[in-house]
């Protein structure tokens, strides 16, 4: 077993050939020329830390004394053994300790947090901007709203525009809560402070959060500095490089994100101890991060897997999780959750295994979960057949497929379909009719075999 460390001055190679991840798979580099491109450009020239530039002519006047006050408050909650001598400092003096002005002098990350929103044009051309976006069911935008600095305030509003509804629909268990919030507020401040500390502010863009009917989508430039989610959670440590250290650190001192690098895998713990499901991030673009954060139960036995199963730990949680949202997983984990008896069944369509089934109450979904028997779905086209003479696939589809798990999408249940005909027709239980019709029908073979013994 390798571990690779993400790439620091050159893309990883194996055997000569270099490798980069896109979405959860890994693909030769020279096949993605636009995000090679990119790559050689991060590593071969690493850039200053833009947020610690100073802003030549700004004062202490272009901040927002809202903000200022709101600044000293939040460091003294950080720094609890150094409130009395906060009071003692001026604003200088504060700001300097903070770290959000270097040696007196006004920074950008200083203006991004503390700013008064006329204040902006010191960071021209980049751009210091978050935008809430209500979409509906159908992805039509329905409202929208902008929050320029001071972002130490300024994030709030953000949130107030949120939906943030009480879920009630948690099942009538007693091991339910009754009642909890779509969104965790200190999961939605610590995703959106991510966005801003890690921006990347040269490209021009603005920050995003899109408000849909069940979940929040936060996007800003710059690619993932980690690599992947795992490496931040497996890892539990402190990155060796930051794109913004200077506003990094600022905002740590100022109590906005947890110690730099644990953020994120606190998120994933407040989803769990939620009983929600944990944050999807997209890092299938390399100039930019996606993370979505959703507000509803997907599947109500990984629920009660989490509320039963207090023994896991979140590397095996963020594992379930992808299997209730049909995502793929890795072999390795795939074989030690089945090991251990917590899923079953095929790697591309696992489910709940029998032995969770019985301990969280879920025998009945579980049997649904596997579906019928493949010999019960044979005996159904036969006794079909017998009954109407002949049929197209499309008449198949409409009998089997309340019998097949709950597990699949349509399109993997007109796969199995598909799949049992042609393995009737080699059995020679069935056959295609010759009567000359304009779609392909299958009738019985002649006698027809008995099915299943």
């Amino acid at each position: 077993m390798f571990q690779v460390q993400a790439a620091n001055h050159k893309p990883v190679a194996f055997q000569n050939v270099e490798y980069i991840r896109v979405g959860s798979h890994k693909k030769p580099l020279k096949d993605y020329w636009e995000k090679e491109r990119e790559l050689w450009r991060l590593l071969s020239d690493p850039q200053p830390d833009w947020s610690a530039q100073i802003c030549s002519g700004a004062t202490l006047a272009d901040l927002d004394p809202r903000a200022l006050a709101s600044a000293r408050q939040k460091y003294k909650e950080k720094h609890a053994k150094l409130t009395s001598e906060v009071d003692g400092w001026d604003d200088l003096t504060f700001m300097n300790k903070a770290k959000v002005t270097s040696n007196s002098q006004i920074t950008r990350a200083a203006i991004i947090l503390l700013g008064k929103e006329e204040s902006v044009h010191f960071l021209s051309p980049a751009v210091a901007r978050v935008t809430w976006i209500l979409k509906d069911n159908q992805g039509i935008e329905q409202d929208y709203a902008h929050f320029n600095p001071p972002f130490l305030l300024n994030v709030d509003e953000v949130y107030k525009k949120v939906r943030n509804l009480t879920l009630r629909a948690l099942g009538g268990d007693t091991l339910f809560p009754r009642e909890i919030s779509k969104y965790d507020d200190w999961v939605f401040r610590e995703a959106l402070h991510n966005c801003i500390a890690h921006q990347d502010y040269t490209q021009g863009g603005q920050i995003n959060v899109v408000e849909e009917d069940d979940s929040l989508l936060f996007t800003n430039l710059g690619s993932f500095i980690p690599g992947t989610v795992e490496n931040v959670i497996e890892r539990d440590a402190p990155e060796e490089t930051y794109r913004n250290r200077l506003l990094a650190e600022a905002m740590v001192n100022l109590n906005m994100i947890d110690t730099i690098g644990s953020g994120i895998k606190r998120m994933f713990r407040k989803q769990k101890e939620r009983f929600l499901p944990m944050p999807d991030y997209d890092l299938s673009d390399i100039k930019r991060v996606k993370v979505r954060i959703i507000g509803k139960i997907l599947d109500e036995r990984f629920t009660r897997m989490l509320i039963a199963r207090t023994d896991l730990d979140l590397v095996d949680v963020i594992v379930l999780d992808k299997v209730q949202k049909r995502q793929p997983i890795a072999e390795d984990a795939f074989r030690s959750l089945k090991r251990r008896g917590l899923i079953e069944g095929r790697k591309a369509a696992p489910i709940i295994s029998a032995a969770v089934a019985i301990v969280t109450g879920q025998e009945a979904d579980y049997i649904h979960s596997r579906g019928s028997d493949k010999d019960d779905c044979k005996r159904k086209v036969v006794e079909y057949l017998k009954q109407f003479g002949n049929a197209v696939r499309k008449k198949f589809e409409e009998l089997l497929f309340p019998m097949l798990p709950t597990v699949l999408d349509e399109q993997q249940k007109r796969d199995f379909v598909k799949n049992l005909l042609q393995e009737m027709r080699r059995e020679g239980t069935i056959q295609k009719t010759t009567g000359g019709t304009k779609r392909a029908a299958w009738e019985l073979s002649k006698p027809a075999p008995e099915v299943g013994g």
